[in-house]
């Protein structure tokens, strides 16, 4: 039995964010609320099997508080979706999910990602070598790993064949993003339209899970969503940018109906878990494997909602190590 089929129903995934779900940021999230299942950011599998594999580890690295974690993948050859694959599972990922959405120029720019929407015969080749990739691994360690796509729900426009296309392929699970490429992040995710992809998979009576994706704001609102769509699952990405509780499964009868736990949390409090957030990141990167930059970005969730967040925001995206963002978090406290 692989992870997928021991979840619950609608279970909540944390969406694979580049250069910001990382093993710290999933460890973060899991101390406030974990969700069902973890995504890696996505890896790039020309690069892994290159001279330049090192320099990509870091999206791999995981630790035993990040787990069921799935392992994203993308890039151009079919071969090197296969041969990674087999390692991921020897590796021990609970499953495999091949990028088919990520919506930006330069992956697009180079035939891959939502790429593929308007590639189908490549995109066949990199399932069916994906597939034959976690065989082999399987094969070695008798373990059950699932394989999923995540997509968009088109190229320049809604487009439902290439979801069949998906679903003939005997998929575990089928991840869509409310959107087309084109549309980007621009406008509102179409919900009925991942219904729709559903209605598909119903039709075609298929096992593969259904996964909706797009502005979904914390577990609550998934739970309307999973819901109203008959979807075995929610996939939360930026919510957690607003609510790093977004997976809690209640919100307690005294916050106000509109409200969520993240608005209880004092000043001092979230300053605090930033403190936590940057002191991980410097044990984690010890080697300055992550710039600098990408912690200072995860200011905005940390530190706002408060009088003086705007200022003490913009002191700390201007920090360059995590020592001076320690002095300038002690400092604020100090302040308070």
């Amino acid at each position: 039995m692989n992870i997928l089929q021991q979840l619950p129903r609608p279970f909540f995934v944390l969406a694979p964010m580049d250069d910001v779900t990382d093993s710290v940021f999933r460890r973060m999230v899991a101390s406030c609320a974990a969700p069902d299942l973890y995504f890696t950011e996505f890896v790039n599998v020309d690069g892994l099997q290159s001279p330049g594999r090192p320099k990509l580890e870091k999206k791999l690295l995981h630790t035993l508080d990040e787990q069921p974690l799935v392992a994203q993948l993308w890039g151009k050859n079919p071969d090197n979706f296969r041969k990674t694959a087999a390692e991921l599972v020897e590796r021990g990922f609970a499953g495999i999910d091949l990028n088919m959405g990520c919506p930006a120029k330069s992956e697009v720019g180079n035939g891959t990602c939502s790429a593929l929407i308007n590639n189908r015969p490549l995109a066949h080749e990199i399932i069916e070598a994906t597939k034959a990739g976690i065989a082999e691994g399987m094969a070695a360690t008798g373990r059950d790993v699932p394989l999923s796509v995540k997509t968009r729900l088109g190229f320049s426009e809604i487009d439902l064949t290439w979801h069949e296309f998906l679903l003939e392929h005997d998929l575990d699970m089928l991840i869509v993003h409310g959107r087309t490429r084109k549309e980007m992040s621009k406008v509102p995710a179409h919900w009925d339209e991942i219904g729709k992809v559903r209605q598909l998979r119903d039709d075609m009576k298929l096992p593969t899970l259904i996964v909706g994706n797009g502005d979904v704001r914390d577990k609550a609102h998934g739970c309307q969503l999973a819901e109203q769509h008959k979807l075995d699952g929610i996939m939360i990405g930026r919510g957690v940018f607003h609510d790093p509780y977004a997976f809690a499964d209640a919100v307690p009868d005294s916050i106000a109906e509109d409200a969520s736990l993240w608005d209880t949390v004092s000043p001092k409090d979230r300053l605090a878990l930033y403190e936590r957030h940057v002191r991980l990141f410097a044990e984690t990167w010890k080697q300055n494997e992550r710039p600098i930059h990408t912690l200072n970005k995860f200011c905005k969730i940390y530190v706002s909602g408060f009088d003086g967040a705007k200022e003490l925001r913009e002191e700390l995206m201007q920090a360059d190590s995590t020592d001076q963002l320690l002095a300038l978090l002690a400092a604020a406290r100090v302040g308070e």
